[in-house]
């Protein structure tokens, strides 16, 4: 297993991409393929069916190693294994390797994609109560990190979740997409299934087909199935870590600020240098395995539109390494993810002094608004309230004391009274629309929630 399932996956994603688990699941195929063969007319016993089925959970991995050794053939050498100790030769007839490799790969795949739906489901959980207890606490919201108007912590936060929502939808039409290869021999015409068993062949890719839980069957693929469909998936996977990875970097941009962090263990460590520290550590992992799985991608992307004729194993190194590692990037990026929000600290205090500083700057617009109101032209207007702002930040800086009103009513040009801006500050408008949005997001994401029951019950385990 790579470093990164080591360290930073789930053991469910662990599993599914477990050499055990391949193995169970190709031997399961084997034996699928097997009875349907004996419905079709093949000469073999229950008994003999039997005697797989009782070993089938036998694995040994070193004895399958150093049968690769001798045969330097992966999947000749896992035949090899299955036969002996079922004591007998009749499963992979009229097969190739990759009626076995393709569609087991493909099922880990689709078994891998229902995990990341649910978790991605589940950070929206985490997500949308992050947002409720979070409603009212007005703050300020910066363009180009400049402070810039008043939001609040879950109109911030409404916006992750409108993305993670449209990546969901988009992992959803793949999964229901998602083709399984079938049985279709070394090059994909099923011709050996066919000289065996005529169309009934057909039969055998319906029963794998079943058996694996897909509802769609290549028809005419080679014998590999497009990787093109690996480059969907991994896209697919950068899409849902999106969200997650804009969640890390604002919280990262807050923690520097000093208006939340992700709180402290008894025992944690900041920094062994500088005592004080309470870095954003989780936020930073986020980010960064959000660097690799786009890395991946890349290498996915080398092999679309490269395949030759028929096939060949040019793409099996690297499918080796980076379908499975970005499967454990993307389970550590949710996991994480909601560990950072339902542990993050919210410094109220902090969040309501940087408010009140800035507050004048953030009206700015608003201030615009009257003076156009009371029948000043806008592009004067707002040279005027420019001119203004910056001599009003210039003061802040040296003596932290914003006079930005104090100057725009001593203009009488701009006809704006310090009654008109205290009405301003008293009304409700200062936040647009801000709860309102919020609410719908919440509730649409609690809807999606609710289709998935795992989801609204999962909480990830600590780690690392």
């Amino acid at each position: 297993m790579s470093l990164l399932g080591q360290r930073y996956a789930s053991q469910e994603m662990k599993t599914i991409w477990s050499r055990e688990f391949k193995i169970k699941s190709e031997r399961d195929l084997w034996i699928t393929v097997l009875k349907t063969q004996k419905k079709l007319g093949l000469e073999v016993s229950d008994e003999v069916i039997s005697q797989y089925e009782k070993v089938k959970d036998v694995i040994n991995l070193q004895s399958i190693d150093d049968r690769e050794m001798k045969t330097k053939h992966d999947v000749m050498a896992r035949i090899d294994e299955f036969n002996e100790l079922a004591g007998n030769q009749r499963i992979h007839i009229g097969m190739t390797s990759r009626d076995l490799t393709e569609n087991i790969e493909l099922f880990q795949i689709g078994s891998a994609l229902e995990l990341v739906q649910m978790k991605s489901l589940a950070l929206i959980k985490h997500l949308a109560d992050f947002s409720k207890n979070n409603m009212d606490l007005a703050m300020v919201a910066r363009t180009h990190n400049i402070p810039a108007q008043v939001t609040t912590m879950a109109r911030r936060s409404a916006t992750w979740m409108e993305e993670l929502l449209f990546a969901i939808r988009h992992l959803e039409d793949l999964q229901k997409r998602l083709p399984l290869r079938g049985i279709k021999g070394p090059i994909g015409t099923g011709e050996d299934l066919n000289d065996l068993f005529g169309d009934g062949y057909q039969d055998i890719e319906s029963e794998i087909a079943a058996e694996l839980g897909f509802g769609n069957l290549l028809k005419a693929p080679s014998q590999i199935y497009p990787r093109s469909i690996d480059y969907e998936v991994l896209t697919t996977l950068a899409q849902i870590a999106s969200a997650p990875s804009n969640i890390a970097t604002n919280i990262r941009i807050m923690s520097g600020l000093g208006l939340v962090s992700e709180g402290f263990s008894e025992g944690q460590v900041g920094s062994s240098a500088m005592p004080h520290k309470v870095n954003p550590r989780l936020s930073e992992r986020v980010n960064g395995l959000t660097a690799i799985l786009k890395g991946y991608v890349v290498m996915i992307q080398e092999l679309i539109g490269n395949q030759w004729n028929e096939g060949d194993v040019s793409c099996s190194v690297v499918r080796r390494v980076a379908i499975a590692d970005s499967f454990y990037t993307i389970d550590a990026i949710l996991d994480t993810s909601m560990r950072i929000i339902r542990d993050l600290v919210i410094h109220r205090e902090v969040i309501g002094r940087e408010l009140e500083e800035n507050l004048p700057f953030l009206l700015s617009s608003k201030l615009l608004a009257l003076a156009v109101k009371n029948g000043v032209g806008r592009e004067d207007a707002h040279s005027i309230i420019k001119k203004y702002s910056q001599l009003a930040g210039e003061n802040f800086r040296k003596s932290g004391v914003n006079n930005l009103f104090e100057l725009i009513t001593t203009d009488k040009s701009l006809g704006i009274s310090l009654k008109s801006i205290e009405e301003l500050l008293a009304s409700s408008k200062l936040l647009g629309s801000a709860k309102k949005q919020c609410e719908l997001l919440i509730k649409e994401g609690l809807i999606k929630v609710g289709s998935n029951s795992d989801s609204a019950r999962y909480s990830p385990l600590e780690s690392l």
